[in-house]
């Protein structure tokens, strides 16, 4: 039988992996994944999720292992070495065709094209395929041929299309005839790229069975209170497969067959906590269309044209202090050391965090989309650019430029006893529900060895004001 490639990249899974399965049924099937350094560095990808990218592979070796499929691994430096390397791999093993699942933003489309050009040039067959969405992005469209710029317009129509049509879950592929060929060895450290520490491993364990443990775990037992909890950073309330769904270690349908099969087959009405869910499924998707069919979000440009040239604070020191969570913010500097120790951040975090650097202390917002991007193990361009571009006003459909989240106002409501403020800023440990989300004087600060606020919160929410107005 004829050998075909499989190429992975953001789809580390063998269920419902749209290319693996297709190869699969054209003849026998060799994966092959490309490591690229220096592409990873400029594209600001964090060490934790590099490792986590390594341990996942390791997993799947196995699994493909299990039905024969081997998996070969290329290390090139660059994305534009991806052609030349992946067609001699072909060559080499006299494969007749290639699959791979399309990515998206700018760089990843010139090198999915770029690769099917060079397979078209060698006269191999390359068969690209839709997964990391629910629908091809630039197919949802106003009446006028444009994508939407709002996410509700958005979601009414993904609606209508998933009425007419639900996306279908993919069996892995069967077990193949033997290629008698090993699997190459997945290296533990890539170059470059610092050792992740035991804790941030432990709190995001690889592989398939991870995933849909989680899954489960958050359908059976913590969706049925999503739409109260999901706020909450101090509780388990959320689903935290973010980071499985970035890396496609799960696939977005597998996840809204759970949340339809949780919501007893509805996905627009039925239980308040499954209808968010999905919600949040379809903001994931949102972004990523944005990212296709405006391209010049990909290329670190606001959304917003007038915004291109706003004129953000220059502030080193504000920038250092948000970033290490020492802002004299209590939430704020919670949140931050949540995400430096566990490679992860509550989504209403990741919102006041963001509109505090943006609006408070006046920080271009590029600046923060590149420090979470460099932290997260669930980095994902589309969603983090969006998040922050919503926060900083300056994206499709963001909060008002007046509308500046108060991040004490927010602590009290969403982390009431402070508990979670208690556990990432333990100078404050000692205080009483009451006393973490009151103001203190300079001496009882200094007595907690806790840093002043760098920021008077009411008068930077004027500034911020008058100065987006003003632009």
């Amino acid at each position: 039988m004829s050998i075909h490639l499989c190429w992975l990249r953001n789809d580390l899974r063998v269920h419902d992996n749209t290319a693996l399965w297709r190869a699969s049924q054209r003849g026998q099937v060799v994966a092959v994944y490309l490591i690229t350094p220096a592409t990873w560095s400029e594209h600001e990808e964090a060490a934790s999720k590099v490792d986590f990218w390594l341990r996942n592979l390791t997993e799947l070796s196995r699994e493909l292992g299990e039905r024969n499929i081997p998996l070969r691994l290329v290390e090139v430096e660059h994305w534009r070495d991806a052609p030349r390397a992946l067609i001699k791999l072909a060559e080499s093993m006299q494969a007749s065709s290639m699959s791979f699942n399309d990515e998206y933003g700018v760089h990843e489309q010139l090198r999915d094209q770029a690769v099917a050009d060079a397979f078209a040039e060698a006269d191999l067959d390359c068969q690209r395929h839709v997964d990391q969405t629910l629908f091809r992005p630039g197919t949802l469209l106003t009446q006028s041929g444009s994508m939407y710029k709002v996410y509700s317009q958005f979601r009414k129509q993904a609606y209508s299309a998933l009425h007419r049509q639900l996306p279908a879950c993919l069996p892995a592929p069967e077990r193949q005839q033997p290629l008698y060929m090993a699997s190459d060895p997945v290296p533990e450290r890539v170059k470059g790229f610092q050792a992740v520490s035991e804790v941030i491993r432990t709190l995001w364990p690889a592989g398939e069975h991870a995933a849909a443990d989680r899954l489960a775990l958050f359908t059976e037992h913590l969706l049925e209170d999503y739409e109260d909890t999901r706020d909450r950073p101090d509780i388990d309330g959320t689903s935290r497969l973010s980071a499985y769904l970035a890396s496609g270690v799960i696939s977005v349908r597998q996840c809204l067959h759970a949340a339809i099969g949780h919501n007893l087959g509805e996905f627009d009405s039925g239980k308040p906590g499954g209808v968010s869910w999905i919600n949040e499924l379809l903001w994931r998707e949102f972004y990523k269309h944005i990212l296709v069919c405006y391209a010049h979000v990909s290329r670190g440009e606001a959304f917003r044209a007038e915004y291109q040239d706003f004129n953000w604070r220059h502030d080193p020191e504000g920038l250092e202090a948000w970033r290490t969570g020492r802002t004299g913010i209590p939430i704020i500097d919670a949140a931050m050391r949540q995400m430096l120790a566990t490679g992860w951040m509550h989504n209403r975090l990741r919102m006041l965090t963001a509109m505090f650097l943006c609006k408070n202390l006046l920080i271009n917002w590029q600046e923060g989309e590149r420090w979470f991007m460099r932290h997260l193990i669930d980095g994902d361009l589309a969603a983090n650019n969006g998040g922050w571009q919503w926060s900083a006003s300056t994206g499709t459909d963001s909060a008002p430029y007046f509308r500046v989240f108060n991040p004490a106002t927010q602590a009290q409501k969403f982390d009431p006893d402070g508990s979670f403020i208690r556990e990432w800023v333990p100078e404050l440990s000692s205080l009483s529900p009451r006393e973490i989300h009151q103001p203190l004087s300079p001496a009882r600060l200094a007595e907690l060895g806790y840093p002043q606020p760098i920021v008077d919160l009411k008068a930077s929410r004027q500034r911020a004001i008058a100065a987006f107005r003003g632009a």
